[in-house]
């Protein structure tokens, strides 16, 4: 049973409405939970308090910990930078293979430990150094209004903003969410309707709607990540048919990182994917047009790094999330042919390298 909405944790939310039977209707995620006084949404965090929808982990936080900002995995955005990292509780997908499920999948509040506000996540950011801060662990659609909040506080004090997101959620929050990100890596889970609603319980045309917005009608950096799950998504049939519409649709420039699976929540009887697979998935994508395309959660120097796709020179040189070499000017070009590499880059090369450092957001301000 889901605990009861204490008055601790009515934080006003946006986007709902009434319905005509007197129930109210979240409108953030596409899921559309209709909610009666004290319930919950799917997410477990968005709920019915009286006659308004509240948030109720608003300045709550699951944990903060400074990574690389290649964990994300964003390896065109300041690489070797650090990111103060930190999410929730809740989620509004339903993954049975989710790496997060303790956090993700929580429905109570015993895993929400640290407490924090805009500000002073902002300047916890600062005394680390760090170049942003990355909204994680759970999907941050969820808290949004937190997260916008805080990114509100991070831009005025100079600090970045990244989303690591499923993408479910409707056009209106998107809009609004999105405009407060500077960065978004999006879990392109899969490329089939089946998967998506056996697996996840939710749909695939949406987070494509997703993709192409931020695509074409923000200036959020965008790269993508896929989970490859043996025997669920890694045929090469699916694999291509990914690749050609990334290509067609949002094009060539867009990163793309597959990542291996390890058995994890309900999917335990699944094994690891083989490093094989997403050397080969990696292939596929490079022939099927795309410039960038990385593998993760697997030791393959040749798949962390960047190649420049007009000369093929070695630009960013990567042993896990270690940069071994970097042949970038400070504006992003090619020091080998000239070439203008899409991304985000600085005057300096970050070396946070593999480093993560919990962090107690009470104990540093």
């Amino acid at each position: 049973m889901d605990e009861p909405i204490s008055a601790t944790q009515q934080h006003p939310a946006k986007y709902w409405h009434f319905l005509d039977d007197g129930r109210i209707q979240c409108d953030l995620c596409l899921r559309d939970c209709k909610l009666h006084d004290g319930q919950r949404g799917a997410c477990f965090v968005r709920g019915r308090a009286g006659t308004a929808m509240v948030l109720t982990t608003y300045g709550r936080s699951s944990g903060f910990c400074v990574d690389p900002i290649e964990k994300k995995p964003l390896n065109q955005f300041y690489p070797g930078s650090s990111i103060l990292s930190f999410g929730t509780a809740g989620c509004n997908l339903a993954c049975k293979f989710c790496q997060n499920w303790d956090i993700s999948k929580s429905r109570s509040f015993d895993k929400l430990l640290d407490q924090a506000n805009p500000e002073a996540i902002a300047r916890c950011a600062q005394q680390y150094g760090c170049k942003s801060v990355a909204f994680t662990y759970n999907d941050p659609v969820i808290f949004a209004e937190y997260a916008m909040d805080v990114a509100d506080a991070c831009h005025a004090v100079g600090v970045k903003t990244v989303a690591v997101t499923a993408g479910y959620i409707h056009a209106q929050s998107r809009r609004d969410f999105f405009a407060k990100m500077d960065a978004a890596n999006v879990d392109l889970k899969a490329f089939t309707e089946e998967f998506y609603v056996r697996q996840t319980g939710s749909h695939l045309q949406p987070v494509l709607d997703t993709l192409k917005y931020l695509r074409h009608e923000t200036d959020v950096w965008l790269e993508l990540t896929t989970l490859l799950i043996p025997g669920l998504n890694d045929s090469n049939q699916e694999i291509s048919a990914m690749s050609e519409w990334i290509f067609k649709e949002l094009g060539a420039d867009v990163p793309l990182h597959f990542s291996v699976f390890h058995p994890d929540y309900k999917l335990v009887d699944i094994p690891q994917t083989p490093t094989e697979t997403v050397v080969r998935a990696r292939n596929i994508a490079l022939n099927a047009g795309l410039n960038y395309v990385y593998t993760g959660n697997v030791h393959y120097t040749e798949g962390d790094s960047t190649f420049c796709p007009s000369c093929d020179s070695e630009l960013i040189v990567r042993d896990w999330y270690e940069i071994k070499q970097y042949h970038l000017t400070a504006d992003g070009r090619c020091t080998s042919c000239g070439a203008t590499i899409a991304g985000h880059y600085g005057q300096s090369v970050g070396q946070f390298g593999r480093q993560r450092i919990p962090v107690r957001i009470g104990e540093t301000v």
